[in-house]
């Protein structure tokens, strides 16, 4: 799931912030799980309430570096491929006759993505411009899947990703757009961007156009840190008129619970189903019709059933490649070394800066490697997949482990 990150320590009335876990008060909240809350050290804290004194309610952070104890060890064009963790809920949606029917497989394939996440509030590594990170996924049945991410935008910044399983007969298409506001005591990080998932087999179909909730970290300067999820997206195909509007419930002071999905399901103008559950847990889906229920996922019985990917080795990889990249810093992060994981941090954060700065001397602009924007805008792979399954396997490997071109 994407993460946002952990933060502490009350700055309020100038007071000196305490440290957490030692209080009742610091208890993990009735209805969460364990890791979806965080406790800092009195180091950590301190660290963080003279960060925080220097916010304002409302602000973009787009620009403000935190400290690395609260990274997640992976970078977020890693994070977006959880939701590729479970292709078994989506292959052979196309084999499907009712479009009813295929709506709830893509639906199903999108809310089994949250449940994956670091234990803790933490955030991933913000990609640097240039960055990528691509990887290969060997089913059981011999079939495989592709998967590569670009950072195509720093300012603002922008995720791209593409991907593509031609045997199955699905691909996605996406972008990602975060923005962070300080709110006071909590952080929120608006997801703008989209999902399009295509049913290669259902041309028909068209485009699956899902939209992402918005995250919270709670607790940030008073009372126990949560990581929620929360607001409304959507979920809609437009060729067949099926259109999810899903609500993820952030908890009330006084009342609801933690990690609660609800939704409706409707064509046209017309309510078909409702879905309902914790996206950290049990999501159903009940027929508004013929009163039936079914399960789109449970995350006990389903959610270690994670389909491996295949990442080149650090040593092969690019140095612009994800896990190389930030390959010292994902070490100091593992050692528990703070130290050494702010200086590795910099050292990337300061090599980016001066990419930039020689980018504007020359007057030269950034150019994306894998993707591209199309006449509406979107970024979309540099890539047309050949109609034959076996051809597209071999063509879309070669694209995405292609040998650099040199820069001009």
């Amino acid at each position: 799931m994407m993460g946002l990150f952990s933060s502490a320590a009350s700055n309020l009335k100038a007071s000196v912030p305490r440290p957490r876990g030692n209080s009742v008060e610091d208890k993990i909240p009735e209805d969460t799980e364990p890791d979806d809350t965080s406790i800092l050290d009195e180091n950590e804290g301190s660290i963080i309430s003279s960060l925080i004194s220097q916010l304002r309610v409302g602000m973009d952070l787009s620009k403000v570096t935190f400290p690395t104890f609260v990274l997640e060890p992976r970078s977020m064009l890693e994070r977006i491929t959880d939701f590729m963790s479970h292709p078994d809920l989506i292959f052979g949606a196309e084999n499907c006759d009712d479009p009813e029917e295929r709506f709830i497989r893509v639906l199903q394939y999108y809310l089994a993505g949250w449940h994956i996440k670091p234990k803790g509030v933490k955030k991933p590594y913000n990609p640097v411009l240039g960055e990528f990170f691509r990887c290969r996924y060997d089913y059981k049945d011999g079939t495989k899947g592709f998967y590569i991410a670009e950072q195509v935008s720093h300012h603002p910044p922008i995720s791209a990703f593409y991907y593509i399983s031609p045997e199955n007969k699905v691909a996605i298409v996406g972008e990602l757009r975060p923005k962070s506001k300080f709110l006071g005591n909590s952080v929120s990080t608006q997801m703008e961007g989209e999902n399009r998932v295509f049913l290669l087999g259902r041309p028909e179909d068209g485009e699956y156009v899902i939209s992402m909730p918005n995250m919270y970290a709670r607790g940030i300067l008073w009372g126990k840190m949560v990581l929620e999820l929360g607001d409304t997206c959507t979920a809609k195909n437009e060729k067949n008129g099926y259109v999810a509007d899903l609500t993820f419930k952030t908890k009330g002071y006084f009342s609801g619970t933690y990690n609660a999905i609800a939704g409706k399901v409707r064509r046209w103008n017309n309510d078909l189903g409702e879905v309902y559950g914790k996206w950290s847990a049990v999501m159903e889906y009940k027929n508004l019709k013929t009163g039936e229920k079914r399960v789109l996922f449970d995350v006990s019985k389903e959610g270690q059933n994670i389909a491996p990917m295949w990442v080149a080795p650090e040593e092969e990889q690019e140095p612009n490649e994800s896990r190389r990249l930030w390959t010292k810093l994902t070490a100091a992060i593992h050692a528990k070394d703070m130290e050494a994981a702010t200086e590795a941090k910099t050292a990337v954060e300061e090599s980016q800066r001066e990419v930039r700065r020689k980018l504007e001397e020359s007057g030269k602009k950034h150019v994306p490697r894998f993707f591209e924007q199309n006449k509406e805008g979107r970024w979309v792979p540099k890539f047309s997949l050949p109609e034959d399954p076996r051809q597209a396997v071999d063509a879309v490997q070669q694209w995405i482990w292609s040998p650099p071109q040199s820069s001009t």
